[in-house]
């Protein structure tokens, strides 16, 4: 409850009274319902400010049942209703007026037109001093009163106070004041344009004959009906600058919602006042501090600024007459664009997308997010791998920043040939409301971040018995094939290769036994070897390659056999368990025994020879092919080259290959398969009794070489790689 300068106001908040509040007002006669004509008529007026939370009621101080003491008092009841029952608060206040009265004052509510004057005469020229002074413009009787409207496009006759009062115009003495209130739009008003501001104008003079003498006084209440209009930024509003007559320019000060701002705060709040062709200009800033924001969805999201403009202004007569008046108006911008602010600020090294939302207004809020085409509500559960945060900013503005992972499964990616690069898409669509209301609108956004795509490298591990590769996928890892040689990858080849292989959506495990297909050997020695097993990547559409992972490991292993596919045998054996007990053996050899071991370390031996030498003997079955030799050892001291006699003491070695693969068999300098053949090493034991063999048998006669010792290739790569085909030599080449 406040007393204003020339009004009395009641601020209540909504949320007691109810969205459709009600008033009453009080006073020694009884209570009077304050509709919306009956205000108008009296002197209130109720403005209910959604923005907030606010119902306000402003009254005039020469409103109909204002009691008039000392000061001005005035008693209301608001009345709510709650399940159907009404409630009744008295709100009560006495007022006395802060400011001295001036001798005109009018005031131009959201409703309704008030002008008071004096309502006592000066003296008249050359008159008498009985006559010095008249008495109060005003008797009991209203019927003594009448009033005639002027108009200057009709003659309208007079009427008594009673019958004006009837047609909604009120006349009273108050505090030594004649007040005349009418509504706006009334039929003796008229509207006419002022400077090019259009005015509405009322002008009543009351008049009164007692016996020879009349007394007339002149009510004119003139306001302008500007309702303003916005322009670069600021609401623009005008009235005229002589509405009233003056002798200069007229005093302004003006405000927002009942309070006047000194002239010195007028550019710092960014307020402009101009004169211009005789009207004064009111320009109040869009974002102005007291003014109210509203959201709206049309198409678009738009805004909406309303303003409480409140204005004096004072002009002074030749007769050095003071004239006050007081403008209460409600300024409304038109649709304003709103546009949300949006900006990509994803961070392709970090693997999230980042999405800023940002000049959200106050009075909109974010309710769910619609990811590619799956929604989810605002705030997010815990259980997702997105997150939404939101800030709250000083200009009463807020923003969302929102971060989903980069190969999060819900994000579109696609891999782009004309930038060679992974494009991962995200379809965004915010579902927002403006409150209060639920009327939805919708945000869309689409990101795409591009990211350079690599053939990816395997993970290798040595182990005893062979190497092992994994991989763990990418997203885009589909764009590539995976090879042994130029054999693609799949579960069926490493089955066939004696591979274990473990594929599925996350990644790609494979272990490569020793002596399988692929392999590479080098450095053989008794110590060991290096072997080595490349998995190559290759464009899908092109099959060019594009990287490899290769890995050679060191192997420790006692004893192995290599049966290599360009006809080599090489073999590590331990002798000792052909070996009587306790005796040492003196020399080695072959079923030839001028071929000898390349390298002796006590009864560990190392041979490697071809195939088709050193008295190898070759069996045929149905499906493959086996190259059999013998390891001999001598224990005798006078054991000599060349000179083998009998002896238990051998080792059975042998490497088997399959036909299919074969193209080269009994070719004395030439060997070729596709596959590496299976080594065995088969320790001699004596029987009594033959050994039958369906295979056919043929004996390779052994044959004398000038080295004791056969030379060893530094590799032994697959046939794929060192394949030569036969070539028919023309006749006489």
């Amino acid at each position: 409850l406040e007393c204003r300068d020339r009004y009395f106001m009641i601020a209540v908040d909504l949320a007691a009274t109810g969205d459709v509040p009600r008033f009453e007002a009080v006073d020694g006669t009884g209570t009077y319902a304050i509709t919306e004509d009956y205000a108008a008529k009296c002197g209130y007026s109720i403005s209910i400010l959604s923005l907030l939370g606010l119902v306000e009621l402003r009254a005039s101080y020469f409103s109909c049942h204002t009691e008039k003491g000392a000061g001005f008092s005035f008693r209301f009841n608001l009345i709510t209703t709650y399940e159907g029952v009404d409630a009744y608060y008295a709100l009560n206040k006495t007022c006395s007026s802060p400011l001295p009265w001036s001798p005109r004052e009018v005031t131009c509510e959201v409703n309704y037109m008030e002008v008071s004057v004096r309502s006592e005469l000066p003296c008249q020229s050359g008159s008498s001093d009985d006559s010095s002074t008249l008495g109060p413009l005003y008797s009991p009787s209203t019927e003594v009163w009448q009033v005639t409207f002027q108009n200057p496009y009709q003659q309208l006759p007079p009427m008594n106070l009673s019958q004006a009062r009837q047609e909604g115009y009120i006349f009273d003495h108050v505090h030594d004041r004649i007040v005349f209130r009418t509504p706006y739009g009334q039929p003796e008003s008229y509207h006419t344009e002022v400077t090019g501001v259009p005015v509405e104008v009322v002008h009543a003079t009351v008049f009164s004959r007692q016996s020879w003498v009349v007394v007339m006084v002149d009510l004119i209440a003139a306001c302008s009906m500007d309702e303003g209009s916005y322009d670069s930024g600021y609401m623009i509003w005008g009235t005229p600058e002589a509405l009233y007559p003056s002798l200069g320019t007229t005093q302004i000060s003006f405000g927002l919602n009942g309070n006047l701002v000194e002239q010195a705060a007028v550019v710092q709040k960014g307020f402009i006042m101009e004169r211009y062709n005789s009207t004064v200009q009111i320009g109040i800033p869009y974002d102005a501090e007291g003014g109210y924001r509203k959201s709206f969805v049309s198409d678009c999201l738009s805004e909406f600024y309303i303003f409480n403009l409140y204005l004096k202004q004072t002009s002074v007569d030749e007769r050095h007459e003071e004239t006050v008046l007081w403008f209460h108006r409600t300024l409304v911008t038109p649709l304003l664009s709103s546009p949300l602010f949006t900006e990509d600020q994803t961070d392709v090294d970090n693997g999230t997308f980042s999405i800023h939302l940002g000049k959200v207004p106050r009075d909109v809020e974010l309710t769910s997010v619609q990811l590619n085409g799956q929604e989810f509500a605002v705030p997010f559960s815990d259980s997702i791998a997105y997150t939404l945060t939101e800030v709250r900013h000083s200009n009463k503005s807020h923003s969302y920043t929102l971060k989903v992972p980069l190969h999060d499964p819900i994000v579109i990616q696609e891999f782009s040939k004309e930038n060679a690069a992974m494009l991962h898409k995200l379809d965004i669509n915010y579902t927002l409301i403006v409150k209060p209301g639920d009327e939805p609108y919708y945000h869309t956004f689409s990101v795409t971040a591009r990211m350079a795509v690599s053939p990816p490298s395997f993970d290798v591990v040595c182990t005893e018995s062979g190497i092992d590769f994994k991989l763990a996928y990418r997203s885009f890892d589909y764009l590539w094939d995976f090879t042994i040689g130029s054999d693609r990858l799949t579960p069926v080849l490493a089955a066939n290769h004696g591979y274990t292989m473990s594929n599925d959506s996350q990644s790609l495990l494979l272990s490569v036994p020793l002596f399988t297909h692929g392999y590479k050997y080098k450095d053989i020695g008794l110590n060991g070897f290096l072997g080595t097993f490349s998995i190559l990547v290759r464009d899908r559409e092109t099959a060019d390659i594009l990287t490899s992972t290769t890995k050679t490991c060191l192997f420790n292993a006692t004893e192995f056999i290599m049966c290599s596919t360009n006809g080599w045998m090489t073999v590590v054996v331990d002798l000792s368990a052909v070996l009587p007990s306790g005796e040492m053996p003196t020399r080695f050899h072959l079923l030839n025994n001028f071929c000898v071991p390349k390298a002796v370390d006590g009864t560990r031996v190392l041979f490697s020879f071809p195939l088709h030498s050193c008295g190898s003997t070759v069996k045929l079955a149905k499906e493959n092919v086996t190259y059999q030799n013998k390891i001999y050892l001598d224990t005798s001291e006078n054991a000599v080259e060349g000179f083998n006699p009998p002896t238990p003491h051998r080792m059975t070695v042998q490497c088997t290959y399959p036909l299919v693969g074969l193209h080269r068999l009994f070719s004395i300098h030439k060997f070729e398969s596709d596959k590496e053949g299976v080594g065995r090493i088969i320790p001699f034991v004596e029987t009594t009794k033959a050994t039958m063999t369906p295979a056919k048998m043929t004996t390779i006669a052994p044959q004398r070489t000038r080295s004791p010792s056969l030379h060893l290739p530094p590799s032994y790569p697959t046939a794929r790689y060192i394949k030569v085909y036969r070539v028919h030599n023309k006749p006489g080449q």
